[in-house]
C-alpha cells in the first residue's frame, strides 16, 4: 500500500519571499496606476468646471443633427450621437476587417512569390515590397484618392464590366443579392461550408503528418463551401432575386456601392500593410532550414507541396508575432480615413466635437475603441500562435 501523502502546509506571507514581495510590487504599481488615472480625471473635470465648461458623456444622449455619407446599418440625423458613433465604429471594423483579410492574402502571396523559380515573378514581388513599403501611408491614400477623382469617368460614363459591374468617380457598384430569409439560407450554408473545410484541412494535414501522405487541401474544401451553399439555397426555396446595377442617364443606380472613399481607404492600407505581411513572410520562410526542404523534395514532394506542407506550418512561429503587430497598424492606420472624407471614428467624433465641444470625451471615446480593437487582435492572434505553435513528441 502506498504511504498517505503528508498534507501541504499552508502557505506563509513573508517579506522575505520573492513570491510575496512580487505580488505586493505588483499590487502598488496597480495602486499607483489607479491614482494617476483619478488624478488626472478629477483635475481635468476641476478645471474644466471652473472655466465653465461641460463635461460628462450625457450629451450621447442628444440628438447628432448631421448625415454620414456612408452607413453600415440605418441611420438618420435625427438620432442620437451615441448612434452617430456607433456608425463610425462599424465604419472603421469595416476596413479593418476586409484590410486584414485582403492584405494576408496578397502579403503571402507576394512573400511566397519573393522564392519563386521565375525570375519575372521575383522581380515584381521584389519592386511591389519596395516601392510601398517606402511611400508614407498617407501619401499613397492621397495618391489613391487622386486616382479615383481625376482618372476615373464621371458617373454617367462608368467604365463597364459585362453590364453589372461599373466603376466611376462615384464609386464601384456591383450585383447584390435581394434582402431576404432565402438568401440568409445560402450565407448559413456558407458559413457552414467554411467551417467544414477548415475541419477538413486541419484533418489532412493530421494525416500527412502522421502518415506523410498528401491529401487534397484545396478542391474539397471548396466543394464543401459550394455543395453546403448549395443546401442553403434549396432549403432557402432556391431565391433568384438580385438587385442589379444599372446605369442612369447621371448615375449608376442598385446593386452594392462602395463609395471612392472607402475604396481608398481599403485600397491604400491594403497595398502599404501587404507589402510588410510579404517581408515578415519572407522572413518567416527563410528561418526554416534548408534541410527541411531537401528532405521534403528526397520524399518526393513537389515544390508546391513542400511550401504548403513542410516550409510554411514551421514558418508560422516566426512569423505570426510580427503578423499581429502589422494587423495592429492596419487598424490604426485606419483613422488617417479622415484626410479624404471616408466617415470613419475619427472622423465622426471630430464632427461630434466641432458641435457639442466634449472634446476630452470623444477624444476618450477614440482611444477606447481603438484599445478595444487592437487588443481583441492581439487575443486572437495570441491563440492562434499557441495553437500553431509546434508540439514537439
Amino acid at each position: 500500500m502506498n504511504p498517505i501523502a503528508p498534507p501541504h502546509a499552508p502557505k506563509r506571507w513573508s517579506l522575505n519571499s520573492r513570491a510575496t514581495r512580487g505580488v505586493l510590487f505588483q499590487a502598488l504599481a496597480l495602486l499607483l496606476v489607479v491614482l494617476a488615472i483619478w488624478f488626472l480625471s478629477h483635475n481635468t473635470q476641476v478645471n474644466m468646471a471652473a472655466r465653465g465648461i461641460p463635461s460628462g458623456f450625457d450629451f450621447l444622449n442628444a440628438p447628432a443633427g448631421f448625415d454620414i455619407g456612408e452607413t453600415v446599418i440605418a441611420y438618420d440625423p435625427s438620432q442620437s450621437y451615441g448612434v452617430a458613433i456607433g456608425v463610425g465604429v462599424l465604419n472603421t471594423l469595416k476596413v479593418a476587417i476586409l484590410g486584414i483579410i485582403l492584405t494576408t492574402l496578397i502579403g503571402v502571396a507576394i512573400g511566397v512569390g519573393r522564392f519563386s523559380r521565375n525570375g519575372l515573378v521575383r522581380g515584381l514581388c521584389y519592386g511591389y515590397v519596395e516601392l510601398f513599403r517606402n511611400i508614407p501611408v498617407l501619401l499613397q491614400l492621397l495618391m489613391w484618392y487622386l486616382f479615383m477623382l481625376e482618372v476615373l469617368p464621371a458617373s454617367n460614363e462608368a467604365w463597364n464590366g459585362w453590364d453589372i459591374f461599373f466603376l466611376s468617380k462615384g464609386g464601384f457598384s456591383m450585383p447584390w443579392p435581394t434582402a431576404g430569409v432565402g438568401w440568409s439560407w445560402v450565407l448559413l450554408g456558407a458559413v457552414l461550408g467554411l467551417v467544414a473545410a477548415a475541419v477538413w484541412r486541419q484533418r489532412m494535414m493530421v494525416r500527412f503528418e502522421r502518415t506523410g501522405q498528401v491529401g487534397d487541401r484545396l478542391w474539397a474544401p471548396l466543394a464543401l463551401v459550394l455543395v453546403l451553399a448549395l443546401v442553403g439555397w434549396l432549403i432557402g426555396g432556391m431565391p433568384k432575386q438580385w438587385d442589379l446595377p444599372e446605369q442612369l442617364n447621371f448615375s449608376v443606380d442598385g446593386g452594392a456601392s462602395a463609395t471612392p472613399e472607402f475604396l481608398t481607404v481599403l485600397i491604400g492600407l491594403v497595398t502599404y500593410t501587404a507589402a510588410f505581411v510579404a517581408e515578415v513572410v519572407r522572413g518567416g520562410i527563410q528561418s526554416v532550414s534548408r534541410g527541411q526542404t531537401e528532405a521534403a523534395s528526397a520524399l518526393g514532394l513537389s515544390p508546391k507541396h513542400t511550401m504548403h506542407l513542410v516550409v510554411l506550418p514551421q514558418a508560422m512561429r516566426v512569423i505570426i508575432p510580427p503578423l499581429t503587430n502589422q494587423y495592429l497598424n492596419l487598424t490604426k492606420n485606419s483613422s488617417l480615413a479622415v484626410a479624404v472624407g471616408y466617415p470613419d471614428v475619427v472622423s465622426v467624433a471630430n464632427t461630434t466635437i466641432n458641435q457639442s465641444g466634449r472634446a476630452v470625451e470623444c477624444i476618450a471615446i477614440i482611444m477606447l475603441v481603438y484599445l478595444t480593437t487592437s487588443l481583441s487582435t492581439s487575443v486572437f492572434m495570441n491563440w492562434y500562435n499557441a495553437r500553431s505553435a509546434i508540439k514537439e513528441r
